[in-house]
């Protein structure tokens, strides 16, 4: 529940207690300044209170963006302020203090509007920013919030509010500022609506994410049939399983229902769908004869790859100064060009792009076809991607942060053997140059690992042996800070080589099944980093200690590989991937889910594009 307190007895004629009231608000009217602190204090502790000027003209859109989102504590435009309870009682403080002028905004929130003289939530409001409490002003853009200060400033408001139709406003702002060209041209011009559809019948955004899971695994169930009716069919509920994954954000943003749980599943599902995709496609066309095992674990590792390099260097500049290299100057300038701008954005094959691809591939070509032809695209993403991070950590000026080096070092996923080695290895690993110690390490230690398994003989121990000196230097490369220019590479040259690793051995080994429960193992340990990649975007930091230590961290999982391969017959090399398998999803699962439902980490969504 909600209470909205009006500061006078409402104005004649207007709609504003009865846009609260739309806003689920139970709307009750202050007598004075001493009735309204009253009112405030007398609103249950749990609950969400507003502070409204009677006077204020507003659109309802205007109001719902103010006084309902539930990422932010407190949250103000002119002529109304709100607090969830972890603000209430510095709202009560604020109504006490003496009137104050208007504090300076915080960064990236705009300018602060004037107070108007004498309204109530406007001092309240700059009173909780000089105290030090972050007030969220949203940005209205054409959307009307005022407090009139006479009869003629109310009807130039009043005129205002009749020239804007904030119904068309909140649908076009239901869809990201930024997006894909996909997206952009062929899914969000009717996906908005099907947003709205759902707000109206009341369905939430984690059940339209569900929706799409569900879509998407019938998809993979379709074309594991291996039929030319099924690969078609899969196809197009493929897009259709993206066009709901489009519609659960927009629902999210026009509704403004955000959550926890919400943000997590929804970054959580898409990979499932994707990655469950890949192994419908698999077993289909292994129903025709044609085993792309090996095809389908590359794309899924070559992804992930990807998404680790992303978010590793995002993690890396998080907290850095802009970027005022010349390769981050030509980057804004070409993101200022017209076509450009949507170039750019298709070349990384974002993930509306890859779907479309997938799609169609499937509905038209074969498995195989579909496999290579998302490797060769994703694969010269990759290139382009890196190659830009590159050259603008090498350009950039100053150190990375100690919070960017601490998410580094858990995106890493080191385990007891590598830990142990990186204090055995901490004074060696001073000596190691600054601009490609760390790196230039994980890259000798992934080569030494995934080259061992790929040219000796298979079945015998030396893929176990170069595991333990891929231990040794997993960390010597983590034994000091990850703060140089370029140490974001560790975590994305780890994943690659133990997920490469299990594919090398698991290829090479005679049996059929060694290669499906490689696409499981990988997908575990998949999971587990994604999820840790999502804790940490969420402010709560890396998975506990016990769960990266009992899943044995990546250098421990890459020596149980090696040494399962030298010690076992192919057959047994199967169960033990599988049953390897089973217990890191079974681990990671429960611990995850435990964290995302009872966590208060915020809902932290994606607003700025398409991931990749």
């Amino acid at each position: 529940m909600s209470t909205a307190i009006l500061t006078g007895p409402p104005v004649a004629g207007e709609h504003l207690p009865s846009d609260l009231r739309a806003l689920g608000f139970t709307v009750v009217t202050a007598a004075d300044d001493g009735d309204l602190a009253a009112r405030v204090g007398a609103v249950p502790a749990g609950e969400r209170v507003a502070v409204v000027d009677t006077r204020l003209v507003a659109h309802r859109h205007a109001l719902r963006l103010a006084l309902t989102d539930p990422r932010f504590p407190a949250a103000a435009v002119p002529g109304a302020v709100t607090a969830q309870p972890a603000a209430r009682a510095a709202l009560l403080r604020a109504l006490a203090a003496p009137p104050a002028g208007p504090a300076a905004p915080s960064a990236g929130e705009g300018a602060v509007p004037r107070a108007t003289a004498g309204s109530v939530p406007d001092a309240a409001a700059a009173a909780l920013a000089a105290a030090g409490e972050q007030v969220h002003r949203p940005e209205l853009g054409v959307l009307t919030a005022t407090v009139p200060e006479g009869p003629g400033e109310r009807e130039q408001a009043l005129a205002a509010l009749a020239e804007t139709d904030d119904e068309q406003v909140r649908l076009r702002t239901a869809v990201k500022a930024r997006d894909g060209f996909f997206t952009t041209f062929f899914v969000s011009p009717y996906s908005r609506y099907l947003a709205r559809w759902c707000a109206r019948r009341g369905l939430t955004p984690n059940q339209v994410t569900t929706a799409s899971l569900v879509t998407a695994l019938i998809a993979a169930g379709c074309a594991a049939t291996g039929t030319r009716p099924g690969f078609a069919a899969a196809g197009l509920l493929l897009l259709f399983s993206f066009v709901l994954d489009c519609t659960d954000g927009q629902l999210a943003r026009y509704s403004l229902q955000y959550s926890t749980l919400g943000a997590w599943l929804d970054a959580t599902f898409d990979r499932a769908k994707e990655y469950a995709f890949y192994a419908g496609l698999a077993l289909g066309a292994a129903r025709g004869g044609d085993d792309v095992w090996a095809l389908a674990l590359a794309a899924m590792i070559l992804q992930t790859v990807r998404h680790v390099v992303d978010f590793a260097f995002n993690e890396a500049d998080h907290d850095a100064p802009g970027n005022t290299s010349p390769a981050a100057a030509f980057s804004g300038r070409l993101d200022s060009v017209g076509w450009t701008v949507w170039a750019r954005r298709m070349i990384v094959l974002p993930i509306g792009e890859r779907w479309a691809l997938i799609a169609v591939l499937t509905a038209l070509t074969t498995p195989r076809t579909v496999f290579t032809v998302l490797l060769v695209g994703c694969a010269l993403a990759a290139c382009y991607t890196t190659a830009g991070r590159l050259l603008r950590s090498l350009a950039r000026r100053g150190p990375r942060t100690v919070r960017a080096g601490r998410a580094l070092a858990d995106l890493a996923d080191s385990g007891p053997l590598a830990e142990a080695a990186a204090r055995a290895l901490r004074a060696p690993a001073r000596t190691l140059p600054a601009l490609l110690g760390a790196p230039a390490a994980a890259l000798l230690a992934t080569a030494l690992i995934l080259l061992t398994a790929s040219l000796t003989p298979s079945g015998g121990p030396w893929p176990a042996v170069a595991a333990l000196g891929y231990a040794a230097l997993s960390g010597l490369a983590t034994a000091r800070p990850l703060t140089g220019p370029l140490d974001w590479l560790v975590p994305p040259l780890f994943r690659t080589a133990e997920y490469g690793t299990i594919l090398v051995l698991a290829a090479r080994a005679e049996t059929d099944g060694a290669l499906p429960a490689a696409f499981g193992l990988v997908a575990a340990a998949a999971y587990h980093h994604y999820d840790t990649v999502y804790r940490i975007r969420g402010g709560t930091g890396a998975p506990p200690a016990w769960l990266v230590r009992a899943v044995g961290g990546q250098e421990g999982r890459v020596l149980a590989v090696t040494a399962a391969a030298a010690l076992l017959p192919a057959t047994g090399f199967t169960i033990a991937l599988t049953a390897l398998a089973a217990v890191i999803a079974l681990a990671v699962l429960i611990e995850s889910i435990r964290f995302w439902v009872s966590s208060g980490a915020p809902a932290v969504h994606d607003e700025t594009g398409e991931p990749a």
